[in-house]
């Protein structure tokens, strides 16, 4: 059996989509996997915020294309790409195991957002992070870094920013080394990540029975339940990158627990919320965290930040 795997062309998405092409030959007797690179809008942009340039799902939006027009059999995303709401006729047949979910800190001097010294600048054009960040260390200033993840670590080093944010998974599947810097993970309970961080997904058409049927076999059920949770959490909230919206959860158990985080950009105010409960009622649980931002406080939050961008 031979599928078409759709992946974007960065070298973290082609490490990715490797590994998961590894994954399911291993566990598929048989199968062979051929990798179809695909150009996505996203990728294009690297000039401005992506919010200001239509959001997140310009790194899926030419995969689903692909998909539906039948020139792929499924894609490889991280998830936390793949926005709340997806297209019709298109559903996430798989995610696998989770990686680490954490965001982590990398500066020159060390210490955390707290110690550093004032006037600070951090580079990120992620709100989630502007905002979680400033609440930490009002201080701080923020400046656009976009760009590989070699620029980015580059422009730190040059100095052109004291400090910056990565996922933590990207860096673990490219192995790449962060030395001469200083680097610090984040307590995803206490500088919450954006939902889905660390896990990947493949999608598939709805229609494509065969495809699912090779797809379930690396799901693994604790991390579909936990990014389950963070997306309902995410998507009750708008789900949109305009957002500085935040959702982890974890899974113990026969227990899901969802934190989850809306703010202003400058910090100023934070709504958190958090619940648990049996991991088969995981969007459930996530819906009504997500509600209780709502009702928090979260809503005149959004409309505030959705003013901004008008």
């Amino acid at each position: 059996m031979k599928l078409r795997v759709g992946t974007r062309r960065s070298k973290l998405a082609l490490a990715q989509c490797g590994q998961i092409c590894r994954t399911l030959e291993q566990a598929v007797d048989g199968l062979e996997c051929e990798l179809v690179e695909v150009l996505t809008t996203g990728d294009q942009v690297a000039d401005r915020p992506l919010r200001e340039a239509g959001g997140k799902g310009l790194f899926v939006k030419e995969l689903d294309d692909a998909l539906l027009a039948g020139d792929v059999d499924f894609a490889v995303h991280s998830l936390k790409d793949v926005p709340t709401q997806l297209p019709e006729g298109i559903r996430i047949g798989c995610v696998p195991e989770r990686a680490d979910p954490r965001d982590v800190l990398l500066s020159m001097s060390g210490g955390t957002l707290a110690q550093m010294r004032e006037d600070a600048v951090i580079g990120t054009t992620s709100l989630r992070r502007e905002a979680q960040a400033k609440a930490l260390n009002p201080s701080l200033q923020v400046q656009m870094l976009r760009g590989n993840i070699d620029t980015r670590l580059a422009r730190l080093i040059k100095g052109d920013f004291d400090a910056t944010f990565l996922a933590a998974a990207g860096l673990e599947r490219l192995g790449i080394s962060t030395a001469p810097l200083v680097r610090l993970e984040l307590d995803p309970f206490e500088f919450i990540p954006s939902p889905g961080q660390g896990a990947l997904c493949m999608t598939t058409r709805d229609d494509a029975a065969d495809v699912l049927s090779v797809l379930v076999r690396v799901d693994d059920h604790a991390s579909r339940a936990a990014v389950t949770a963070e997306r309902a959490a995410a998507r009750m909230l708008g789900g949109s990158c305009h957002l500085p919206v935040g959702a982890y959860a974890e899974c113990h158990s026969d227990e899901v627990v969802v934190v989850a985080l809306v703010a202003s950009p400058d910090g100023t105010r934070c709504v958190r919320r958090h619940a648990r409960g049996p991991i088969d009622a995981a969007e459930t649980i996530g819906e009504k965290v997500g509600r209780e931002l709502l009702a928090g406080g979260g809503k005149e939050i959004i409309a505030d930040v959705e003013e901004a961008a008008r």
